[in-house]
């Protein structure tokens, strides 16, 4: 049974996802050194550096069922790294071709590079799941644009919004995060190829045409120089789910808050018996954002162990380069697990648009007393229009009487004013402002 409650078989349904587990599993990790040691050898024969007929034997050999688990964890125990074991599992596997394997590598060479597929692969999940969440949210701000609800600041309410705008302004970072993505893939998916300390002089003068032809087959970016001890784009992928994960939890928490029993203007997609209690049959609990937030929260604190890692010794660390593998597959696992449970409420969203419309008018008008406030301005100037309606807002709730009623009473308004214009100035609707405009704005850009 895994320690960690992400691996686990039971209680990884809730944290991760299976498919994010597939990418960063240790079987599939010693594919990928294999899938690099084998692209090596690919270009060696292609440019003469190593026989053709061996180049071919070890490609035939290169698959991770021909590895033993128990010489792997032997050599690992023993030497500090797997790569050892490795080398001679497809050294003997690939027969008399053998002796070419891993020609002019180095350990790190082949571990940065299986890392770097992974992250690849990662990264095409996260980007899966961006896309489809960008996409579900556009279309709930669009389809509860004119869905009005009270905003809220400091948990008060403040003004009126619509739903729309809330789902657009979930949606917006998500816009940002795609952009991040693709900028981030240009410095992270990267080859690391550089020899025992970073010349490759042990390949005499044809090191960069190898390292060169290695990353064009693996389809990776060439780097300037090694970055063996240069962790900037591993620890900038780290940094980027750490901002998506800001992004989940933010969502998570206005559910949260919005499917409280007293708010009631959400809740979570319904499945039967999920967010169950075991003694008080009545619950629904918010759960998926609630693993979202706990997600979120344990992969951003992995964030700061990555930038730690950076400072590395000399050409090759002593530590710190031994700590990422503790962090990269935790932060793309949790991550993952954290987009599938928000892609599913996005998804699936239930809106109670009376219960909105029943809350707003909670404060029988309060909630628009700026409106009243603005539109009294031009008239009375906007200091005395201030304090007109705060002496009305104060009067409504010291009688507990609609704000309509007490503004009525008021000489300098009702001079002004009828019943039914102070009416209109009231209803939240009619105080939205470049609302609508922005889930334009971004439904445009999300599209």
């Amino acid at each position: 049974m895994p320690v960690n409650p992400a691996d686990s078989p039971i209680l990884g349904t809730l944290y991760g996802s299976d498919a994010m587990r597939a990418v960063f599993n240790e079987t599939a990790y010693f594919q990928r050194m294999l899938d690099v040691e084998a692209a090596l050898a690919r270009v060696q024969g292609r440019l003469g550096i190593i026989p053709a007929d061996a180049a071919d034997a070890i490609i035939a050999a290169a698959h991770v069922e021909n590895l033993r688990t128990e010489d792997l964890a032997a050599s690992a125990r023993n030497v500090g790294y797997p790569v050892v074991g490795l080398v001679a599992g497809l050294s003997e596997a690939a027969g008399p071709a053998g002796g070419w394997t891993h020609w002019g590598a180095t350990t790190q060479d082949i571990m940065d590079t299986a890392t770097v597929l992974q992250v690849r692969d990662g990264l095409d999940l996260i980007e899966a799941e961006l896309r489809g969440i960008l996409t579900a949210l556009a279309g709930q701000a669009d389809r509860y644009r004119d869905t009005v609800m009270a905003g809220r600041t400091h948990l008060q309410q403040a003004l009126p919004v619509t739903f729309g705008l809330k789902c657009a302004i979930w949606a917006m970072p998500f816009i940002a995060h795609l952009e991040r993505l693709k900028q981030l893939r240009v410095r992270v998916e990267v080859v690391e190829f550089a020899g025992a300390a970073g010349t490759l002089a042990s390949l005499d003068s044809n090191g960069i045409a190898v390292m060169q032809a290695l990353a064009a087959e693996l389809k990776l970016g060439a780097p300037l120089a090694p970055w063996h001890v240069c962790r900037d784009g591993l620890t900038e992928a780290v940094g980027f789910l750490g901002l998506v994960c800001g992004s989940l939890a933010k969502i998570a928490t206005d559910i949260i808050l919005l499917a409280q029993t007293e708010v009631n203007e959400v809740a979570e997609p319904y499945v039967t018996g999920r967010g169950a209690s075991s003694t008080m049959p009545q619950k629904r609990n918010p759960i998926a954002s609630e693993y979202i937030l706990a997600a979120a929260r344990a992969a951003q604190g992995l964030v700061p162990v990555m930038l730690g890692a950076m400072a590395q010794d000399h050409e090759r660390a002593t530590g710190p380069w031994q700590t990422e593998a503790l962090v990269l597959p935790q932060a793309f696992v949790l991550t993952h697990g954290a987009l599938l449970h928000t892609r599913a409420i996005a998804e699936g969203l239930v809106v109670n648009a009376a219960r909105m419309r029943a809350n707003l008018d909670i404060t029988h008008g309060l909630i628009v007393s700026e409106a009243v406030m603005m539109g009294l301005a031009p008239v009375l100037g906007r200091n005395e229009a201030h304090h007109v309606v705060k002496h009305a807002c104060d009067v409504a709730l010291a009688e507990v009487i609609p704000l309509a009623d007490a503004l009525a009473r008021d000489k300098a308004v009702s001079s002004r004013l009828d019943r039914s214009a102070i009416e209109r100035m009231i209803d939240p609707a009619n105080y939205l402002g470049s609302a609508k405009a922005f889930i334009d704005r971004v439904v445009a850009a999300a599209g």
